[in-house]
């Protein structure tokens, strides 16, 4: 069956499997905390080694870097996720560091260059494709892709794991659409609900500014905080920036940076001028998720359906003090929103040992693709799976009415996965600061080119 992309098929899928979702992830691009395993996540973990008998043939001791991807960056759910990974595999031991993303990168690097680099690692294709697999340091999953049990991963994710080179280097495991999401008891006292519509979750450029201006007119100060404190949530900045006048930030092709496009200094100006948007050189997206909540902001940027599901501050869609939050997509002129999405996989590091790389594949297969566990891997990330046809992954939690919302009116606009384009590490340096720049005066056109500029020139190096 032809595999198809997330934006034309998703909701349809997602919603005749009936999932919905419960859990999250914590700090910065996934800030939140995902739910405990429900009662038929349970029975499946118990039953995890039904297929077949274990597999002693293997043996190796692997090590496992992950960032904070809902649970797993927590060691007791990542605990018992190796536990029905040695039922399978008793003879492959793996160790577990566990990264965030204030300095996570920094920690691989430093690996890499002591010659210590871990076997396994867990993160996004703007990692393990544009990063550390564009510089030769990761293993090609080729063959991963080639098992039928791959066949029915969505070809936008395929894709967004696979090369310039043609080489694959993340194997994917699950996925989300960021979005945004505003206070509904802030909006109400400023007579700001007739500028969105609650039934789509949509608005308009100019009915967004509106709402701000109505907002900060009614005594809050702070509607809306642009931060740029460090790549932490950059994909909320980057969406509203392009999608207030449909600019790009890179070309189809993913071979260089647009951000300086005329659309783009028009929304950024638009920003800056707009009272109660504050440009904050002090935050980062989990930071401003943390306002959020507690009331200081009247939206958020950095919102996702794990975000809506986490309780660790009281009662799942609330705020801390109760009010009701509304996920939007973010404010187009055209009424075509994209969303910046994440895809986490598994990718590994070529450290030499070809034994090695037969057990962290075993480990990936068994993880991403057996019909019992997969449901597990995905479910304690908190979001949803890539594989078209592992449904009831999130049957029978607390979440399904709000997972089956997001399912509908947010999946389907999924953007394109840009995150891939060469020198993307650098190019989100250059956009946090080109922020920073911004909110202490620097020409927007000005500023804009010397973000594009740098980043091109980082793709070309």
């Amino acid at each position: 069956m032809k595999k198809r992309q997330i934006a034309l098929g998703m909701a349809a899928v997602l919603l005749a499997s009936g999932l919905a979702a419960c859990g999250g992830a914590k700090k910065a691009e996934t800030t939140g905390a995902a739910e405990e395993t429900t009662k038929a996540a349970e029975e499946s973990k118990e039953n995890a080694d039904a297929k077949g008998e274990a597999d002693e043939s293997l043996e190796a001791d692997l090590k496992l870097f992950t960032y904070p991807i809902g649970k797993w960056g927590d060691s007791a759910s990542v605990d018992g996720l190796l536990e029905n990974f040695n039922k399978k595999y008793p003879n492959i031991h793996v160790t577990v560091e566990y990264l965030d993303y204030t300095n996570g990168d920094d920690q691989v690097n430093t690996a890499i260059e002591g010659n210590a680099a871990p076997d396994l690692i867990m993160e996004g294709p703007e990692r393990l494709v544009a990063n550390w697999g564009a510089k030769g340091l990761m293993v090609d999953l080729a063959d991963l892709f080639e098992d039928e049990d791959s066949k029915d991963i969505y070809e936008n994710v395929t894709a967004a794991c696979k090369s310039s080179d043609g080489k694959y280097y993340e194997y994917p495991l699950a996925m989300i659409a960021h979005c945004m999401a505003i206070n509904k008891t802030v909006f109400e006292k400023a007579d700001a609900l007739q500028y969105i519509d609650e039934d789509t979750h949509t608005w308009t450029t100019e009915n967004f500014f509106k709402a701000v201006e109505a907002i900060e007119k009614n005594g809050q100060e702070n509607v809306l905080a642009v931060y740029c404190g460090g790549q932490g949530g950059d994909q909320g900045t980057r969406a509203l920036v392009n999608n207030l006048y449909s600019g790009t930030y890179t070309n189809k092709e993913h071979t260089e940076y647009t951000g300086a496009e005329e659309q783009n200094v028009k929304a950024l100006e638009a920003l800056k001028a707009a009272k109660g948007v504050k440009f904050d050189p002090a935050l980062v997206g989990g930071d401003e998720i943390t306002l959020f909540r507690n009331g200081t902001l009247a939206m958020s940027l950095c919102w996702n359906s794990a975000q809506q599901n986490n309780k660790d501050n009281g009662e799942a869609g609330k705020t801390n003090n109760g009010d009701e939050i509304i996920p939007m997509l973010f404010p187009t002129d055209d009424g075509k929103t994209e969303l910046c999405g994440g895809i986490w996989g598994f990718g590994i590091f070529d450290n030499g040992d070809e034994n090695k790389v037969k057990a962290a594949k075993a480990f990936i297969r068994f993880m991403a693709n057996d019909p019992e566990q997969a449901k597990i891997s995905v479910q304690t990330t908190g979001f949803f799976p890539v594989h078209e046809k592992l449904t009831g992954v999130y049957d029978g939690t607390d979440n399904a009415e709000t997972m089956k919302m997001f399912t509908e009116k947010f999946m389907p606009s999924f953007g394109d996965y840009y995150q891939v384009t060469p020198g993307w590490a650098q190019a989100r340096t250059e956009w946090w600061n080109m922020l920073q720049r911004v909110g202490q005066g620097g020409d927007v056109k000005t500023e804009l080119e010397t973000f594009q500029n740098n980043a091109n020139a980082a793709a070309k190096s």
